[in-house]
Order: C-alpha cells, then structure tokens, then sequence
C-alpha cells in the first residue's frame, strides 16, 4: 500500500530524526508505528546511522502488529525484521536472525538483557507503550536502565504517559535521558516536585503535585517530547458517552454496605471476606456487577441488574453490532450464559469482528489495551464492569473509536447506582484532567499548513 503521510506524520518522523531521545505522545490512532517504521527506514537504510533496532512492545502488538505495518506500507520495503516471542527457542532463534529490527515483547525483556546469554548491541530502542514501564521496581525497568548507556537512540512512544499522574513520568523519562531532566532518584524527584496527600499516620498511600510543579514539570520534559491529540489533526467520528444507571434491590444495597462497612458479608450462608482496602475495591466492584468471589475462589450470584441493562441495550442496537467490555471472569461466565457472544481473543476472531461476522463480541480490557483495530466490525461499546486504569480504559475506548471509523461511537457505561462504580467513573474523569494538561503542556505546534 503506497504510504500518502499526513503533515503530522512527517513532521513526526522528522522529530525522531533530529532527536537522538524522543518521546512521542501521540492519541491513539495517530499511525505511531508507521511514523516510527518511517524513521527506522531512514535511519538503517538510507542515512545507515543505525545498524541494529530492538522494538519493545506488548505481546500482541509485538506479534501482530508491528509485523503487519513493516510489510502493509511500499516504503518500507526491504526493512527486514525478526519477531522474538514465543518458546525460549523460538525467541533465541530470531534474535540470531540477520535484520535491521528485532521485535520482541515487553514480558521479555529482562530475559533478552539478562538471562538470553545473547550479547545486547542494539544501537537504537524503541518502547512501544512506554507508560508500560512506569514501575521503578519492575524487573523491566531495572534490566533496560541497565543496559541504557549502551543505545544511541531511544524513542519511547505512548498515548498515555501519565494514566496514573504524573508520578508514572519519572520512571519513563529516566530510561528516556538517563536521569538528565528529571533526576536519577525517585526519591529526589519526589521530594522536589509531590507533598504526601493520602496517609495513615506514618504510611503515605499517595501524593500529590507541589504548587507550580506541573508547569515546571512540562517544561523540563519539553525539548524531547512532542504530542498531539488525535481531534487536532483527524477528522475523527462522533463520540457520544452515555452512563446508564442501574438500580439494586434494598437488600442488595444493604449486602454491599455491609461488605463496605464490616469487610465481611454473608452472601447465600458463603462468608465473603476482603482482607485490606485493595481488596475490598475489588470485591464491591464484583459485586456492582452482580456476583462475587468466595474465599475459595467460587463465584456466588447477587444480582443481574446490569445483565437486564445489557440485554436492553442489545435489542435496542437492532441488530448492529456490540462489543461488551467485562472485567472479571465471573462477568463473562454470566454474559455469555445469557447471550450468544464470542470472545475476542485471537486473530481469526478479530478478523471476523472486523468483517462484520460477529454480532456480540465480548473482549476483556487487558487484551484490548493496545494495538487493536476494531473500528470496521462496529461502533458500539459497552462497559459492563469499570477498571481503575484511566490507561486500559482509554484504550479500549480508542479500539473503535479512532481514524477508520465511519459511524458515530456510543459509549454505554453501566454503572450501579449508590455503589463504587460511580466513584471509578469519577476517578477515571479526574485521572484525565491530569494527563490532558501533560498533552496540553507539550502539544506539538508546527507550520505547514492545514491537516490533511
């Protein structure tokens, strides 16, 4: 296919030429790979400033992806590369591969640096997702930071970068320049620039930005970073959000506020426990959704007030096609007990979603986070459970709603009224005010006329 790159896109690409660290925040269906594989191209083939390229991403997109992009577009033609994922010897065997760009998925990382026994001579990295390695503790961020010195060029490429706020950025920038804007210790960058917000006496649970310190924070990032939200430059469709509230029975309620209030419940003579905060989140959200795990790991039934929801929004889509977005497995057990649905779960599946074959899909947020281009099999989307992850959640949103697209996209977010899901969804609304000013702070602003 014969690669016509809008304005944006070339002066994207530019970016990563003229700059040896790069982080691009582009909105999610903007084309970063293509961008980057453009630049790749240049830098291995044409300029031959590069010899070895190592492209980090989520499996999926390392697999399927990235793969599909190099061989879709005519100008990348003759850029060789190698897929290492799979088997320990699948994996060995194409990183032995002749190639300019070695893919290989994030979960292997700390196996390529320390454990492969195969010598890291990369000369540029890409991090494709970088808001994937925002844990200083992770065993990925350790591995890479390590052999960090030995690159020239680093890109990092996200639509994300601070889903969480803007502690996520220390950690990405730091792989990014070394520590150079940002500090090389968490601890410093913590103290210079958070007060402690959410504490029980001695222990911090959160923090919170000091007074000027996101301004200050933008500024020292932005001479390596470029974003752009999707709305500016495409003509993206319609997005319509819609909350649907459903209401639980008196005795209903009084099973959740008594799991709130005591951390323990009696459901069908089962006693349900939640051992600390984080598991009582997780167990009032299963039962928002109408069932809940038992201590040995069964699920007890409490309501089907959002399965009604749901099937009232399926007859009301007559016909057209639905994508339903479930959480726990309990979810999926009850949805497709009452519906005919299928699984979005592999190749072949996707590809029929996207000719329109299936006409109930149910995906689950992880597996649709990245990568995924869902926009042909439908326009509509329904969140039967919420995530915490503003990340996971955009995302998802983006599978259909994204360039390509060529109906109006209905969001439904089925939301039990009076119970914590309408405290995600508020959540998920503030986590965004906060990444909206980091995309704001360092939008790209360029001549060249209008966007195409």
């Amino acid at each position: 296919m014969k690669y016509s790159p809008h304005k944006y896109q070339e002066y994207v690409t530019d970016y990563i030429l003229t700059h040896p660290i790069a982080a691009i925040l582009l909105d999610m269906g903007l084309g970063k790979s293509v961008i980057a594989l453009t630049a790749i191209f240049d830098l291995t083939l044409d300029s031959f400033m590069i010899r070895k390229v190592l492209v980090i991403a989520p499996l999926r997109v390392a697999r399927d992806t990235w793969p599909t992009e190099i061989e879709k577009w005519d100008h990348l033609n003759g850029l060789r590369y190698t897929v290492a994922v799979g088997s320990e010897e699948q994996r060995k065997s194409a990183l032995r591969q002749q190639a300019q760009v070695y893919i290989i998925n994030r979960e292997n990382v700390e196996w390529l640096i320390s454990r492969s026994g195969i010598p890291f001579d990369y000369d540029m990295v890409v991090i494709d997702e970088l808001s994937s390695f925002k844990s200083h503790q992770a065993k990925r961020f350790k591995s890479l930071l390590k052999i960090r010195p030995l690159v020239k060029r680093v890109v990092g490429l996200t639509g994300t970068p601070s889903s969480n706020g803007l502690m996520d950025l220390w950690a990405e920038y730091r792989l990014l320049d070394m520590g150079q804007r940002l500090g090389r210790f968490i601890g410093k960058y913590r103290e210079d620039y958070f007060s402690p917000d959410k504490r029980n006496q001695q222990i911090i649970f959160s923090y919170k930005p000091k007074p000027g310190a996101e301004e200050t924070i933008y500024q020292m990032i932005s001479d390596i970073t470029i974003s752009m939200k999707g709305s500016d430059y495409l003509k993206l469709p319609e997005l319509v959000m819609n909350e649907i509230s459903v209401r639980l029975s008196e005795k209903e309620m009084d099973t959740v506020d008594t799991m709130k209030r005591d951390l323990v419940a009696m459901i069908k003579g089962e006693e349900i426990t939640a051992a600390n905060a984080a598991a009582l989140s997780g167990k009032l959200l299963q039962m928002a959704n109408g069932a809940v795990y038992d201590d040995e790991g069964a699920a007890i039934h409490i309501h089907d007030r959002k399965l009604e929801a749901l099937e009232d929004l399926i007859e009301a889509a007559n016909g057209k096609p639905v994508l339903i977005a479930y959480w726990f497995r309990h979810d999926l057990a009850r949805i497709k007990e009452r519906f005919a649905v299928e699984t979005l779960d592999g190749s072949d599946s996707i590809k029929r979603w996207n000719n329109g074959e299936i006409p109930i899909a149910v995906i689950h947020p992880a597996s649709a986070g990245h990568g995924l281009n869902l926009q042909a099999g439908g326009s509509t989307l329904i969140w039967f459970g919420l995530t915490w992850s503003l990340e996971l959640y955009q995302q998802t949103n983006a599978r259909l709603w994204r360039q390509g697209q060529r109906e109006t996209v209905v969001i439904h977010h089925l939301i039990a009224k009076d119970t914590i899901d309408e405290k995600v969804m508020k959540a998920l609304k503030d986590k965004d005010n906060t990444q909206s000013a980091l995309i704001d702070a360092v939008k790209a602003t360029f001549k060249g006329g209008s966007m195409r």
